[in-house]
């Protein structure tokens, strides 16, 4: 049964209930309490903002000077590298003003002289090429990608060894059928820098061809002794290190950069491998360059 003191309770449980709601409707509905709570949030905001605006600032002056470090650095780890040697560009596809001008820096910066800059015409002009090599057995050239790979390769012999011979004659009087651009003179160079540009617009055919012309290309060079490296810029999309890689040729992916230009350098120095940073690549520059003299 309920007695007079269970209903003392439960009154006294409700008056302490209806205490505490009067206070917090009053705690809340206190302006001043609100506008103090959201001042200490807005002032901490801005204290942490102004933090990481500072630590930002001093990110921003360390990675200063580090590129300026590695840039003062960069001409000291080349110097002399590729002193003397002759170097060739070629452009398989359209040719890229950016990449010409850091490949002349990055050679003349080791010593070195680039000699050649030349684009291949993609799609190939088959039928051009044949008509100016009348009389000789790549007058059928259209007809055959093997035909058209061996074709290719004396092309890569020619750029590496140059000198007055009948291969110095068949591709001096194709020239103009096969390249877009040309400028220098052929004759001996000690390594060879490649850019190449996925094939566009083209039949099946055509991407065939074109795929048997850069693999002669690069078999030529190979049996000349010449050390070929592919390169690209950071932003290059598609990247065409697979590519390199399956030519087993060496590589840069960051030729923007100087430690790309450096390991530009190495590997025509002789160091192979895949640089710079992109996942593709194996590392940033070679574990250890090889001297100068050595790498031939």
């Amino acid at each position: 049964m309920f007695d007079f003191r269970y209903h003392a309770l439960s009154l006294a449980a409700v008056l302490l209930a209806l205490a505490v709601g009067v206070l917090i409707g009053v705690a809340i509905g206190d302006s001043n309490l609100v506008s103090s709570a959201k001042s200490g949030i807005v002032a901490n905001l801005n204290s942490e903002v102004s933090g990481a605006h500072q630590q930002i600032g001093q990110l921003q002056e360390k990675l200063a000077d580090e590129e300026a470090f590695a840039d003062g650095l960069y001409p000291l780890a080349v110097h002399g590298l590729l002193a003397g040697r002759t170097i060739g560009l070629v452009f398989l596809g359209s040719p890229s003003n950016q990449i010409d001008g850091l490949a002349r820096s990055a050679v003349t910066e080791a010593g070195g002289n680039l000699t050649i800059v030349a684009a291949v015409r993609e799609p190939l002009d088959l039928t051009g090429i044949a008509t100016q090599a009348a009389h000789t057995h790549y007058a059928d050239l259209a007809g055959s990608s093997a035909l058209v790979q061996r074709f290719g390769e004396l092309v890569g012999r020619q750029l590496v060894t140059g000198g007055p011979n009948v291969s110095h004659e068949l591709v001096s009087r194709v020239r103009g059928e096969l390249l877009s651009a040309f400028d220098g003179h052929l004759g001996h160079l000690d390594g060879l820098i490649v850019m190449r540009a996925d094939p566009t617009g083209m039949s099946s055919e055509q991407s065939s061809r074109v795929a048997a012309f850069q693999t002669g290309l690069l078999n030529g060079v190979a049996v000349a002794g010449a050390p070929a490296v592919g390169v690209e810029l950071t932003g290059t999309e598609p990247s065409q290190i697979p590519w390199y890689k399956s030519k087993n040729i060496s590589s840069v992916d960051d030729l923007d950069d100087p430690a790309g230009q450096a390991a530009l350098i190495y590997a025509l120095d002789g160091a192979h491998g895949a640089y710079g940073v992109k996942p593709t690549a194996d590392s940033l520059l070679p574990s250890a360059a090889p001297s100068a003299t050595g790498a031939q």
